[in-house]
């Protein structure tokens, strides 16, 4: 028998357990999967062997692991709705070829759409709701001991033909109380220089209408925000740097603690924290915020703290876009914060969206308007989307309510008030090739942008290489001539179905452009690199005249 060390919840009374078969945790692991890493963590710290798998890997190969484990139970991670299909798929597979141990799956999705979980998922024995470390120690005790699970809080489950929720776990109060994320796979890297993903807090005190995750902290009791001290926090990525060889750190918060006195309080502790610990110099670090949250003062200090990247969710230039999305911010806040990062010197990333709910033919052009004003430099490339109603925001309901949401939980859509959108975002996609552009392996936009993650990595963690600047501007061309085509192919595209116009490019041409722009960029990278390689290699320790990593191999290993 032992005590449960509680987590933000009330003591719970020593309980059996049995140990001696593993938990097998399944979910994606590309880049590193902290909410699967937390919960393997404090699982093995009650005595459990833990054993993560790949989602992405092939079905048998997950069955064959299930086997081999013989586990008490499987927790499965679902992070995106649109991958409930495959999920239900491999469970089925699962079942049918006798695994027969408790299935249970959590995220944001099941944790929120729990009945359309179940029901899509009948193989599933429960669901674990909301933060699921606490949770989850419970459920595989009960199992593992035999004992009855059904009265857990924080679960929900069929019982005869009804779905029954327990009462709502309250999120974990004190976030330094978790053990550290397992990390048990192979970072990724950037010319050499391991990354690897960390949290300084959870939770999203902000109320945009297409997301869910400020609905998933809300509908759980307790504090929604919640920090962890900056000396934990630098603690953590010292010991990751001095034990594991790390040199970039991706924050994966949802929302940066920064914006209001409190937050800018802990950043300035953590930036002291860093500087302390001897880290700056030594490691880089990227993390999330939004607009109204960059301040120049503190983000000069960040940046001299190793603060490299800002990804920021502009998600529109229109003052109409902004206010559907319920950004709380506007078009000047987006612009004076991408001015003032590229004063200070810092690379910046972007999440925007050219068509949402609300979107007329004169906002989707106010959205181009504003892309060339951001981007007229050729710091970055164009990346767009279509915004989707997940499941859990008020954006969904909202279309259910005006009867304009359709398709179904994995290809969920929704009708424009001008349909002449849906035939101009069709053509979109067909015409322009926007997998080619945008998205996939072969994306203009991704591989630009790894380009520029190369030079932001080059210039803070390599010594200085000759020609650097002159490679720069060789890139800000070749991205403002993808801009500008990109650009002028899609507003010409929108005149065509808004007012008639005549498409005046050939779908061939353009393609062909693209692989033009593609096939620049890819040599004149590659040869920068090849020319110091020698550099490189003996930056990072490394005497076999082995190049670095080629951007094909980049690009495949961040997509």
């Amino acid at each position: 028998m032992r005590r449960l060390r509680t987590l933000g919840s009330e003591p719970q009374p020593a309980r059996s357990r049995d140990t001696s078969r593993p938990v097998l945790l399944i979910g994606f692991q590309n880049q590193g999967n902290l909410g699967l890493g937390y919960l393997s963590a404090v699982l093995k710290q009650y005595g459990y062997s833990v054993r993560v798998v790949d989602i992405e890997l092939e079905p048998e190969a997950v069955l064959k692991a299930a086997r081999e484990a013989d586990p008490v139970l499987i927790g499965f991670s679902l992070i995106f709705q649109f991958y409930i299909d495959r999920y239900a798929k491999l469970l089925s597979l699962l079942r049918s070829n006798g695994v027969s141990c408790h299935f249970t799956i959590g995220g944001h999705f099941p944790s929120l759409s729990y009945h359309q979980t179940l029901e899509l998922i009948p193989e599933l024995d429960s669901v674990v709701r909301f933060e699921g470390e606490v949770t989850l120690v419970e459920l595989v005790d009960a199992v593992s001991s035999g004992e009855n699970w059904r009265d857990i809080h924080g679960i929900a489950y069929r019982s005869s033909g009804e779905v029954i929720a327990t009462p709502a776990r309250a999120l974990i109060e004190d976030l330094d109380r978790l053990p550290y994320p397992d990390r048990d796979y192979q970072p990724g890297s950037v010319l050499g220089r391991s990354i690897m993903p960390i949290l300084a807090s959870r939770g999203c005190a902000r109320t945009c209408s297409f997301c869910s995750i400020h609905t998933f902290y809300r509908a759980a009791p307790g504090k929604i925000v919640r920090t962890r001290k900056p000396a934990e926090v630098v603690r953590e990525m010292r010991t990751l740097h001095e034990d594991l060889g790390i040199r970039i750190f991706l924050f994966q918060d949802d929302d940066f603690p920064l914006f209001g006195p409190v937050w800018r309080r802990w950043a300035g502790e953590f930036v002291d924290e860093l500087h302390r610990h001897g880290l700056p110099g030594k490691v880089i670090w990227k993390m999330n915020c939004r607009a109204d949250a960059v301040e120049r003062d503190l983000f000069i200090r960040m940046r001299d703290a190793g603060l490299y990247l800002v990804y920021m969710g502009l998600e529109s230039g229109s003052e109409r876009g902004l206010q559907t999305l319920h950004k709380q911010t506007t078009v000047e806040q987006n612009l004076r914060a991408v001015n003032l990062l590229k004063s200070i010197g810092l690379m910046w990333e972007y999440g925007f969206m050219l068509l949402d709910p609300s979107s007329t033919f004169e906002s989707v052009r106010e959205n181009l308007d504003f892309l060339r004003l951001i981007l007229a430099d050729g710091c970055l490339p164009v990346t767009f989307c279509r915004m989707l109603p997940y499941d859990g925001t008020p954006i969904k309901n909202d279309l259910v309510n005006s009867g304009r949401l359709r398709g179904d939980v994995c290809n969920p859509d929704y009708d424009f008030l001008d349909p002449r959108l849906s035939e101009f975002y069709e053509a979109l996609t067909e015409r322009i090739s926007l997998n080619g552009w945008i998205h996939g392996l072969e994306a203009v936009t991704l591989h630009l942008g790894c380009a520029w993650h190369e030079v932001a990595t080059m210039e803070r963690l390599f010594p200085a290489l000759p020609g650097m600047s002159h490679y720069k501007r060789t890139l800000r061309r070749i991205t403002r001539r993808s801009n500008e085509l990109l650009l002028q192919v899609v507003e010409d595209l929108s005149f065509t179905y808004s007012d008639g116009r005549e498409f005046p490019w050939d779908t061939a041409d353009v393609e062909e452009s693209r692989r033009q722009v593609l096939g620049d960029l890819l040599g004149a990278r590659n040869a920068f690199v090849l020319r110091r390689q020698d550099m490189l290699l003996d930056a990072l320790g490394i005497d076999a005249a082995e190049p670095p990593l080629d951007q094909t191999a980049w690009a495949e290993q961040t997509a």
